[in-house]
């Protein structure tokens, strides 16, 4: 079969290698879809560890059924999850899934942007997702990144007639517009640097979009009668974009590091400042359990959260490279989805 063997941002081979073969227990699924996330191009993250075959948004048809398996069959669609918790250790049964040793350790193999790819035992127990039939297969990619903001949100309370501010308008940061306004936001501010972004941002729900460069701490008092952002969701990995936050946010409003900052970032903050009097809350996420793919799907089949006009490009396994540039230097592009049997 083909796969997209990663080296770096610029180097991504189309290579062979054999169909895998399932044991009991696992499943063999036709990838029909997949979706190239921004991690996907975190070079310094990868960097280290290539080559590698990514790709973890994926939506496909089971072809075979491991020895055991009842609950799934031949010809099923399905996307799953790339990692998965034990559901037994301390940090499940506190509510952070998503730090278990086992969601860390897991993946199916060789990755999403393959032809074919095998799901562990594991995997097929805690974080496979039938997907209904009112949802596409190119939709169905979406479950994971939805998840991640689903999970967010909820750390960083979202609620109704909440000010909200959105520092990056990707795909992450249009999820959570849609997210947030669904959970009843009162006003919802986004700032980019890319216009084609900013008019992504107002029509997917924010009721005002700013390139970052403006005054943001004018327009956000303009548009909140004197008032900063109650919760500001940081969806760009920049600096800048921490710093805006930290100036943006309301007294006893709560800052929610979504985006992934490169390594030896770091940001002063003065306690005073910043903190005492003030009751700010910073916060982070990282990933979504198998709980919160479950209800994105939902919002997905719903239609409370419309995903199919996000979609810009839909490359074949070979144009891969182009891709890749199309979401590590974005201008006119938004979600790059490949499909491997194209």
């Amino acid at each position: 079969m083909k796969v997209a063997v990663y080296y770096n941002n610029k180097d991504i081979r189309i290579e062979t290698m054999p169909k895998p073969v399932i044991g009991p227990g696992e499943l063999l699924v036709r990838v029909d879809a997949c979706g190239i996330c921004g991690s996907d191009v975190m070079e310094w993250y990868r960097i280290n560890r290539t080559p590698l075959i990514l790709g973890h948004e994926i939506a496909g048809e089971i072809i075979e059924v491991g020895k055991g398996l009842t609950k799934y069959k031949k010809g099923q669609r399905i996307t799953a999850s790339h990692h998965v918790p034990c559901n037994t250790c301390h940090y499940c049964l506190t509510g952070h899934h998503t730090m278990c040793e086992t969601l860390l350790k897991t993946n199916f193999y060789p990755g999403g942007f393959s032809e074919y790819l095998r799901l562990p035992a594991i995997n097929v127990d805690r974080g496979v997702y039938p997907i209904p039939n009112e949802v596409t297969l190119e939709e169905a990619t979406f479950t994971e990144p939805l998840a991640c903001v689903i999970r967010g949100q909820r750390f960083a309370q979202i609620r109704p007639n909440l000010n909200i501010l959105v520092i990056g308008c990707g795909i992450a940061g249009l999820l959570h517009i849609q997210l947030a306004r669904s959970m009843g936001a009162d006003r919802i501010i986004a700032t980019d640097i890319n216009d084609y972004r900013l008019k992504k941002a107002l029509k997917f729900g924010a009721d005002a979009a700013f390139h970052a460069s403006e005054d943001i701490v004018e327009k956000l008092n303009d548009a909140n009668n004197g008032m900063l952002a109650d919760r500001v969701i940081i969806c760009a990995s920049a600096e800048s974009a921490i710093l805006q936050a930290l100036k943006s946010i309301e007294r006893g409003g709560t800052v929610l590091l979504f985006a992934t900052p490169e390594p030896g970032v770091s940001i002063p903050l003065t306690f005073n400042e910043f903190f005492w009097r003030r009751e700010i809350t910073l916060t982070s996420t990282y990933a979504g359990s198998p709980a919160d793919h479950t209800i994105a799907l939902k919002l997905i089949r719903s239609k409370v959260i419309q995903v199919k006009d996000m979609i810009t490009h839909r490359l074949g396994l070979d144009e891969i490279g182009l891709g890749f540039q199309l979401v590590a230097n974005p201008k006119n592009s938004m979600k790059v989805i490949i499909e491997p049997h194209k």
